[in-house]
């Protein structure tokens, strides 16, 4: 049955109801103004949806935190507020469109050691410098060998609401839930010095499910092509 009820986000619900009333109000002005908000009400049922997924669960993994398709894959520093230092690690950038899952997942094992929240500006979400000037929320993520990863969810041209539950010292599983972004966004991941992606750009991935990096691996970065 979860496969065709899926299940809705708990933030969700409120916009619903208030798509659901705008839609009775446009049905008592006019036919045709009722079935817009009806098809714009089940838009935001659609966008609320929160499906459980099978994360893999081997040691080393890090899974996607984001539906959507990766955007790009460069080098670059993770976010200074995180004291992560000034290498050059690889960031993988997903970006979610408005028809994407929106609820956000763990992409490893470990503990919360850093949250960093910063009220930026609201520039389209696939250009590079949304990592620096969007409002966004940096997380910074200790395995258990001591290694670190970033993920930081990034506010974008539609997006106005981040929400993040988690919490420094919290114990945190691969594929867990820990937030949304409202509406059209995207999720950044910087992975430990010397790992590479085993993901191409325009690779759509599968919060909680899609792998981007295997932290046993001495792997390559892999390269894709459209067939």
């Amino acid at each position: 049955m979860k496969a065709v009820f899926v299940p809705i986000h708990p933030q969700g619900w409120p916009f619903i109801a208030a798509f659901a009333l705008v839609a009775a109000m446009l049905w008592y002005v006019a036919l045709p103004l009722g079935l817009f908000g009806c098809v714009l009400n089940l838009w935001c049922v659609y966008f609320f949806r929160n499906p459980d997924r099978i994360t893999p669960v081997r040691p080393g993994l890090v899974v996607s935190p984001a539906d959507g398709v990766v955007q790009m894959i460069v080098l670059a520093p993770a976010p200074a507020q995180l004291d992560m230092g000034d290498a050059q690690l690889a960031r993988v950038s997903i970006f979610m469109s408005v028809f994407d899952v929106h609820v956000n997942r763990v992409p490893a094992d470990g503990v919360i050691d850093k949250l960093f929240y910063h009220a930026g500006r609201f520039v389209n979400a696939s250009l590079d410098k949304a990592s620096e000037q969007n409002e966004r929320q940096s997380v910074s993520l200790r395995l258990a060998d001591g290694r670190r990863i970033a993920f930081v969810q990034i506010a974008g041209l539609i997006a106005r609401r981040i929400l993040c539950r988690l919490q420094v010292g919290q114990s945190v599983r691969a594929g867990e839930r820990f937030g949304m972004i409202r509406f059209g966004s995207r999720v950044d991941v910087y992975l430990p010095a010397g790992v590479a992606p085993l993901v191409a750009v325009g690779q759509r991935m599968i919060a909680g499910e899609t792998v981007i990096a295997d932290l046993q691996s001495s792997e390559a970065q892999r390269h894709g092509d459209c067939r």
